[in-house]
């Protein structure tokens, strides 16, 4: 016994010795570590010192970064989800004016104005608009002949076009839409059928003014256009009629928050939608920050306080990438100041198969309405837009100043062509006394040259002689314009056609 005793004293004494050894000289097993993929003991970045104790970090060090994952998360989920905020403010702000989901149509029965806030809206014709919440069954949405329009889903994708871009080609028609993992029976014809992947749809749609009569276009969405649940027709009753709202002239809200009430917008969104309304990963982006689908968005005061500077930024960010666009693809002319709201023509901003992840925020913070036939109009047919933010020098536009703009003869626009002003902090229609906000080659009193040119002014007051060519802006606001061109020619496409920049007038 005292002879196994000794034995095992001395193999711990040589296991002891063993572990010396190894500590002090090259292990046994040892690897050529290359420093690359080492973490030194400390490191100076941009939220501070970080610090390490043999690889891992201290306590202070773990703090700073997850405050820093929460803020950066915070910042993404702003420029990620600012399209489904997007269709969110708008079916709340339509609400609020009794343009109920399921229920009301909303029409600017006398065109648009500043007094409603819709981000960069045209103030030439009549819009219809509702949202539908498939949460309540299938819907049916009927249009009227001759309208142009998108049904867009909860994140602002495009899902169809209804009018003259639709399968309805311009004769009207009823389009039905089905909720996300709907079973039940279905008409067998009578119906255009769509099946979103949200709950939510948003649809807009254009009537256009002919010959100046605003209410024969009124009329005709009226007499055309319904909304209402597929069951009130598939029980044998007369479709109940929509509500029309009037919104001309109201002063109400489609625009999204700059500040934390971003995310409670965010979280509205995600508790109305399935829960893979979109893909996994944004799902995780929104849910990393206390965003998930059946639970309540309480952040607590530390994440509150990043949360609120995680919108300041990416607020920031959104609003620098459209003011001070860097992808030289972002512009028409290389010696213009010209921008295209859609980069590279694609309305899913792709090239190839890489998402223009710049170009999507951009649009998505400086407009609403996804179409294909937005992003891909043809010589003679639909829209071009282009947009400016500065004049010929680089410089700001600015309200308290003048400025005047030269399109050169003939303007290549089949139809006619528009300028409309906008408030750089709304991207909404510049508070001024004109009700229209801009200028269209529709008006009979503008002044145009034999040419085909045409000179614009802008400004707080109108040069004598050119009122009829002249848009208010207003001191002390930042403006920006859109030039619109509806049935766009060749010239348009080819480049061989520019419009001038922004020239100040002292």
């Amino acid at each position: 016994m005292k002879r196994f005793i000794l034995r095992a004293g001395l193999l711990g004494l040589g296991v002891i010795a063993g572990s010396q050894s190894i500590a002090q000289g090259t292990p046994t097993y040892s690897a050529d570590i290359p420093a690359k993929i080492t973490t030194p003991d400390s490191a100076d970045t941009r939220i501070g010192t970080l610090t390490f104790r043999n690889g891992a970090p201290d306590e202070a060090t773990a703090k700073t970064i997850y405050d820093n994952l929460d803020f950066m998360r915070g910042v993404q989920a702003f420029l990620t989800g600012i399209s489904a905020t997007s269709v969110r403010a708008a079916c709340n702000g339509f609400d609020s004016v009794g343009v109920k989901a399921n229920q009301g149509i909303g029409l600017t029965e006398d065109l648009m104005d500043a007094r409603s806030l819709f981000l960069t809206p045209n103030t030439t014709t009549v819009y219809g608009f509702a949202c539908l919440d498939l949460t309540a069954g299938p819907m049916v949405l009927t249009v009227p002949p001759g309208v142009l329009g998108p049904v867009d889903d909860a994140n602002f994708r495009w899902l169809k076009d209804v009018g003259l871009t639709g399968p309805d080609a311009g004769k009207g028609g009823s389009y039905l839409f089905v909720p996300p993992g709907y079973t039940g029976e279905l008409p067998a014809e009578g119906y255009f059928v769509e099946r979103p992947t949200t709950n939510t749809l948003l649809f807009f749609f254009r009537a256009f003014v002919r010959d100046g009569d605003i209410k024969a276009a009124v009329d005709g969405v009226k007499a055309g256009a319904n909304i209402h649940p597929l069951h009130t027709t598939t029980e044998g009753g007369t479709p109940p009629a929509a509500t029309f709202v009037n919104t001309s002239g109201l002063r109400f809200n489609t625009i999204s928050a700059n500040d934390f009430n971003f995310f409670e917008e965010l979280n509205q969104v995600v508790q109305a939608e399935p829960a893979d309304w979109v893909d996994p990963d944004t799902v995780g982006l929104f849910a990393s920050i206390g965003i998930r689908k059946g639970e309540a968005f309480a952040p607590d005061d530390r994440m509150k306080a990043i949360l609120t500077e995680a919108v300041a930024v990416g607020n920031a960010t959104a609003r620098t990438l459209l003011f001070a666009p860097r992808n030289p693809e972002t512009y028409f002319y290389s010696d213009r100041k010209w921008f295209a709201p859609f980069v590279g023509g694609s309305y899913e901003f792709l090239d190839g198969a890489e998402r223009l992840l710049d170009a999507r925020t951009m649009f998505f913070y400086y407009a609403t309405g996804i179409t294909p036939a937005m992003a891909m109009a043809k010589p003679g047919s639909g829209s071009a837009y282009a947009g400016t933010f500065r004049d010929v020098t680089g410089t700001i536009l600015d309200g308290g100043k003048t400025y005047k703009i030269t399109l050169p003869g003939p303007v290549p626009a089949k139809d006619f062509w528009s300028f409309v002003v906008y408030d750089n902090q709304t991207r909404s229609l510049l508070e001024t006394d004109q009700k229209l906000a801009g200028v269209d080659s529709t008006s009979r009193e503008l002044k145009v040259d034999a040419d085909g040119s045409a000179t614009v002014y802008f400004g707080p007051t109108a040069p004598e002689g050119r009122e009829a060519n002249w848009v208010q802006t207003m001191p002390g606001k930042g403006f920006n314009v859109l030039f619109r061109l509806y049935g766009p020619l060749e010239p348009w496409f080819d480049k061989s056609w520019k419009p001038g920049d922004f020239e100040p007038v002292d």
